[in-house]
């Protein structure tokens, strides 16, 4: 199918990715922003995190949480603040800055708007591929036996479990992704949502019974390589530095968005540290990378592994959504190109097939493009906005976390690669 014709308003470079703030919306309450943070930033990471606790130990995972949590917010703060400042400066020419690629423009044109295009890209394809290993894993362990023709592992035909599930998801993403909207897209993200949080909860009363039965041994600290491991992971639980400056513009009330942020991120913090402990504390060094693979096979077990993959299933078209959206803009002059969508939902399943671990390909996404999206990007544009008025102890606020940001990014690459490339060579 051909890609629509250019017509006489197709965006611009310049032009705002979302529709502008002048326009009629129903702003949002607190508690009803502190929902839309949790839900944009909660997410598939959750479910490596007891395998991480096993890998760097549980009170280093811990430190590591409320560590990126803070980073986290102190990062979405920072956007915040650097449109506020861009929008109240006269002269400035791009009065209305909708979303971080916009930021990225207004401060440092067509780079600025390229460098977040392409961390946004590369992270929210690196969530879609981690949705379609869980699923893949998940359905394998759940029915691969049921049809296993070979005796080498869970294989069908000759066919890992893995990849036959992967391939039977694929003509159904493309029916999912060809929708054009977003809004017809909600009813499935309110979906999805609902399912992840009673799954997650499940999850947790499992493996609070089973740690109280058998109470196995747990280590408090890892070594060096596993803290960068554990870093990346934690980064990837918690990105969802894209959807400041959305959720900001749509309160009703924005001067108690830092306030509300903080509450939620802290929330999020405890959630995940609790749901890491107790998956780490039920099965102590047999703790899978996917902590639903350690549940039993019983009905409820089997309920909450098909709801998690039904949730990451439907969640699969809303997270490649802004791909979508920075493709068509940048080639097709933001027009809707059906084989495209397809092409890039095949590309995304190709790479999903030869990644042999989901918490290793999840660190190596956290490590990779989150820290520069989350951290490095937000505090360099900070900088860049205020350098002319900010005292030397603010300038070295922004350099930490650009140091810091681009440290993980380095090293956590480096160990994630190491550890996906020793699964598949074993």
């Amino acid at each position: 199918m051909e890609a629509g014709s250019p017509s006489s308003n197709s965006p611009r470079e310049d032009s705002p990715l979302l529709p502008s703030r002048d326009s009629p919306q129903l702003l949002s309450s607190q508690p009803k922003t502190f929902a839309n943070v949790f839900i944009s930033v909660v997410g598939a990471g959750v479910l490596g995190l007891p395998y991480t606790f096993m890998r760097t130990g549980w009170i280093t995972s811990l430190i590591m949480i409320f560590f990126v949590a803070a980073l986290t917010y102190q990062c979405m703060m920072l956007l915040i603040h650097t449109r506020k400042k861009l929008e109240d400066s006269p002269g400035v020419g791009f009065p209305k800055i909708t979303s971080f690629g916009d930021l990225g423009f207004a401060v440092c044109g067509s780079i600025g708007r390229f460098a977040v295009d392409s961390m946004i890209v590369l992270s929210q394809a690196g969530f879609c591929i981690g949705y379609l290993i869980f699923i893949g894993d998940t359905l394998a362990i759940l029915f691969g036996s049921s049809f296993t023709l070979s005796a080498a592992g869970n294989k069908i035909v000759g066919v890992s479990g893995k990849s036959v599930y992967i391939w039977s998801c694929f003509p159904f993403q493309l029916g999912l992704n060809s929708i054009p909207s977003l809004t017809l897209l909600a009813p499935l993200s309110i979906f999805a949502d609902v399912v992840d949080l009673g799954a997650m909860g499940l999850v947790m009363v499992e493996d609070f019974v089973i740690f109280t039965k058998q109470m196995p041994a747990v280590e408090p600290f890892g070594t060096l390589s596993t803290f960068f491991y554990g870093l990346g992971v934690a980064v990837y639980s918690f990105e969802g530095i894209g959807m400041a400056l959305p959720l900001e513009s749509e309160m009703k009330d924005k001067s108690k968005f830092g306030r509300i942020l903080g509450m939620t991120m802290l929330f999020i913090a405890v959630m995940y540290g609790a749901f890491g402990a107790m998956g780490y504390f039920a099965f102590g060094h047999k703790t899978r990378d996917i902590i639903t693979a350690n549940m039993g096979k019983g009905l409820l077990s089997t309920l909450v592994k098909l709801g998690l993959c039904i949730n990451l299933f439907f969640t699969f078209p809303l997270m490649m959504n802004p791909v979508y959206e920075v493709f068509e803009r940048r080639f097709w002059e933001g027009q809707y190109c059906l084989w495209m969508r397809w092409m890039l939902v095949l590309a995304v399943s190709l790479v999903a097939l030869f990644v042999p671990n989901f918490a290793d390909f999840s660190s190596l996404v956290g490590s990779s493009t989150c820290c520069a999206l989350g951290f490095v990007l937000p505090a360099m544009f900070h900088y860049l906005t205020f350098k002319d008025e900010m005292s030397w102890r603010g300038a070295s606020g922004d350099f930490i976390i650009i140091f810091v940001g681009v440290a993980l990014a380095v090293s956590g690459t480096w160990y994630s690669l190491s550890e996906i490339f020793f699964h598949v060579n074993t």
